[in-house]
This record gives structure tokens, sequence and C-alpha cells, in this order.
């Protein structure tokens, strides 16, 4: 059985914070599938194929106005590759 780009997982690994809750939310509330474990000191999301973070969301959640380069602060590590990266949305999705 192959694995493709659209059942390939992706995911990130974000620091567990008071502050990064409102991204942790926004995350899973955008990214129908995924996967949200909390473990010591972070939670680790993962989703088939993509994931996305999209400041609308987090805004949502945070009840203030929030730049995507704010993820930079957040995370821990991720697995895929960064798609796409803009004021509006983080795109974690693999290549191939």
């Amino acid at each position: 059985m192959s694995t493709t780009a659209s059942t390939r997982t992706v995911g990130v690994d974000i620091q567990e914070s008071e502050a990064n809750r409102s991204v942790v939310e926004a995350i899973e509330a955008t990214n129908d599938g995924c996967t949200v474990q909390h473990m010591p000191g972070l939670v680790r999301i993962t989703a088939p194929g993509r994931l996305v973070v999209t400041r609308e969301s987090v805004e949502e959640r945070l009840g203030r106005e929030w730049e995507t380069h704010e993820f930079q602060l957040a995370i821990v590590s991720y697995f895929g590759h960064i798609k796409e990266w803009d004021d509006d949305e983080i795109v974690i999705a693999w290549d191939h």
C-alpha cells in the first residue's frame, strides 16, 4: 500500500501555555480529522495530508489581532513542509 500526500500525516508541536491555548483551539477547529495530544509541556496536533492555521480563526479565539509570524513563538517543531506562510494562513503539507 502506498502513502500519498493526501494521506501522509503532518503535524506541529506547540508549547503548552495559556498564551498558546487559542492557537491550539483554532487549529483544532479549522482542521477536520486532526488529532490533539496533550503531553507534558507541549501539545501535538496531527492531521492527514495538511494542517492549516488561519489568522482569522486564531483572532476569534484570542480576542485580539494576531499575526501569523507569532506562530514561530508557539511551535517547538513540525513535520511536513511549510507549503504556504502569508499574512492570513499557514499551511503544512508534504511536497510528495
